[in-house]
């Protein structure tokens, strides 16, 4: 069964557009490497960020939750406030990949 995270970040006063770009340049590429990853959605506003990832399975999910996540954070220390809080769900509509058009 497919699985996803749900993590909320609040961004420090006018550090979007940094934060943007750092997750764009670092994140999302070792989010690609690690095993069972599918994909990542991140909304972004003034304020706040939400990242909603897709794995294949809870345990691809947990495993990067205690190896890489912690290093995620780290890396996001210089634009989020606080700790990101993390949820997590299991996928009952099939997962699919959806694209939006600029």
């Amino acid at each position: 069964m497919n699985f996803a995270r749900n993590v909320h970040f609040q961004l420090k006063n006018g550090k979007e557009k940094e934060f943007t770009t750092l997750f764009e340049n670092e994140i999302l590429p070792m989010l690609r490497k690690q095993k069972g990853f599918k994909d990542e959605l991140t909304l972004v506003n003034k304020d706040n960020a939400l990242g909603i990832s897709l794995w294949a399975d809870r345990v691809s999910a947990e495993t990067y939750q205690t190896s890489t996540y912690p290093k995620i954070v780290e890396k996001l220390n210089p634009v989020i406030v606080g700790t990101p809080r993390v949820e997590t769900y299991e996928v009952l509509a099939g997962a699919t990949t959806v694209r939006v058009a600029a």
